[in-house]
This record gives C-alpha cells, sequence and structure tokens, in this order.
C-alpha cells in the first residue's frame, strides 16, 4: 500500500509539472518582445531636451479608429526623465524599452509620451528656454507603423526624432513651440551606414539621402557618426564640416545599403 501511495504521488508531481509546462508553453505561444530606441535627427541648437515618460502600442480591431484614445497599452520605458536628443549622435541610442513581453497580432500605431519638462538652448545662448507643447500632445506622439507581431520574435523600433522639424519659432513672441516629428523603423527591415572622418576634431554634418528618403546626423567626438533605420537602396552621403573651417564637402555616391546589415564606409580625410 505504501508503494502503492508513492507512485500516486509520484503521477500527481508528474501531472502538475506537465500541466505547468503547458500553460508556459500556451502562453509563450501567445506572445513576442518588443524593443524601443530613440534616435535624434538633429536641428541647429545647443541643446534640446525632452521628458520622455512613457511608450505605448495600440494594436488592430474591428472598431479600430486611429484618432480614437481607447485601447492603447502601455509597455513603460526603461528609465523616464528629461533626455538631450541632441547627444544621440554619431551612433548612440536612447533605449526606452528592451525586450518587453507583448502580444501577437497586428499593431498599428507607436505612441511616445512627454512630460511637461522641455527646453531648448538655442546656439549663442546662455540660458534654455522652455518648449511649448499643444494640448493635443498630453496624450502621445502617435507614429503608424502596421507591423504583424508573430509569436517568439522579438521586434527592434528604431524612433526616430526629427529636431528641426520639430522646433517651431512662433513669429514675434519669442516663444517656442514643440510640434514632435517622428518616424518609425523596424530593424530588421532596415539597414545601417556607418563611418568616420578625419582628423577626428572635426565636427560634421552626415546628410544621407536616396532621393525620397533623407535623414541626417552629426559626427561625435571621435569623429565617428552611424545612421541607423534606412529602407534598403542606393543612397548619396554627404559629410559637410563645420563652416568656420571652411573645407570642401565630400560627397559619397552609391552607397548600397541591404536590410539587417551595416554598410561600412572608407574614412572620409579632410585636409
Amino acid at each position: 500500500m505504501k508503494f502503492l501511495k508513492q507512485i500516486v504521488s509520484i503521477f500527481v508531481i508528474l501531472l502538475t509539472l506537465s500541466s505547468c509546462n503547458d500553460s508556459d508553453s500556451s502562453n509563450s505561444s501567445d506572445t513576442a518582445t518588443l524593443s524601443v530606441k530613440l534616435v535624434d535627427d538633429p536641428g541647429d541648437y545647443q541643446n534640446v531636451f525632452v521628458e520622455i515618460i512613457d511608450v505605448k502600442v495600440k494594436y488592430d480591431s474591428d472598431d479600430f479608429d486611429e484618432d480614437d484614445e481607447q485601447g492603447w497599452q502601455s509597455i513603460g520605458i526603461i528609465n523616464p526623465g528629461v533626455y538631450d536628443l541632441l547627444e544621440l549622435t554619431g551612433g548612440v541610442s536612447l533605449e526606452l524599452v528592451n525586450n518587453e513581453t507583448i502580444e501577437t497580432g497586428l499593431i498599428k500605431q507607436i505612441r511616445l509620451v512627454l512630460g511637461d519638462d522641455n527646453s531648448v538652448l538655442l546656439e549663442g545662448e546662455t540660458e534654455t528656454r522652455p518648449l511649448n507643447t499643444p494640448s493635443a500632445q498630453q496624450s502621445g506622439l502617435k507614429v503608424m507603423i502596421n507591423q504583424s507581431i508573430i509569436a517568439g520574435y522579438n521586434y527592434d523600433f528604431i524612433l526616430d526624432f526629427d529636431v528641426e522639424e520639430s522646433i517651431v519659432m512662433a513669429g514675434n513672441s519669442g516663444n517656442i513651440n514643440l510640434k514632435p516629428v517622428l518616424r518609425a523603423n523596424l530593424e530588421v527591415n532596415s539597414g545601417t551606414i556607418a563611418g568616420s572622418i578625419q582628423p577626428s576634431g572635426i565636427a560634421a554634418e552626415v546628410v544621407v539621402t536616396n532621393g525620397l528618403f533623407s535623414t541626417t546626423t552629426y559626427t561625435n567626438d571621435f569623429g565617428d557618426f552611424q545612421i541607423s533605420g534606412l529602407p534598403e537602396g542606393i543612397y548619396t552621403v554627404t559629410v559637410t564640416p563645420e563652416a568656420s573651417l571652411m573645407l570642401d564637402s565630400v560627397v559619397i555616391e552609391n552607397v548600397e545599403v541591404n536590410v539587417g546589415a551595416t554598410t561600412s564606409l572608407d574614412p572620409i580625410i579632410f585636409e
């Protein structure tokens, strides 16, 4: 009898473990993971500070309405706070979300939610000015993505914050308005161009275009630059040193970008 009880007990334990495994397997079969990085398409400012407090997603549904404020799901961010967008150059990105578990389905929109602590330091000035935000922005900055989420995969999104288009000088009033322009690219569906200039102490603007899509970055203190989230295609890269140096721009044509790959350019030398 004692032996029989032991056999029954073992069977119950195995059955319980099996149920747990089945449950875990069922849950994992309906989920994927999501990562979100923020990069900057810079403008002519010393600093642009924005307060980032949340990232949200909205799935497709039978009654989906892109203007409806219902149905948004917060996925949180790693470190809410105030960040200088102009530090996100030379391949530097701000990791907002890292491998958060999400449901499968069709994500229609991503929303970046900003707080009220936003300011800008203009060239030649020593004190920041407040960036006024429209009331509609309180609910967040929406980006259409229309991305199907398949179980078991990780989706890495790059949000490109276009500073030049996002900051608006309000006439003669002296007010500066923040009307953010964001673009989203899925890293697996895009490519990257990376390079460096010499000597490294030179500051330079890097413009990349394929005729339909254009984006801009700056070299970092080491002379490096990197632009991610580029659609596949053939690009022209224009590198222009700061005007005070009176150096000619370098133009590199026929730069091929492939999905999921980094195109590394030969060092660009200014003499």
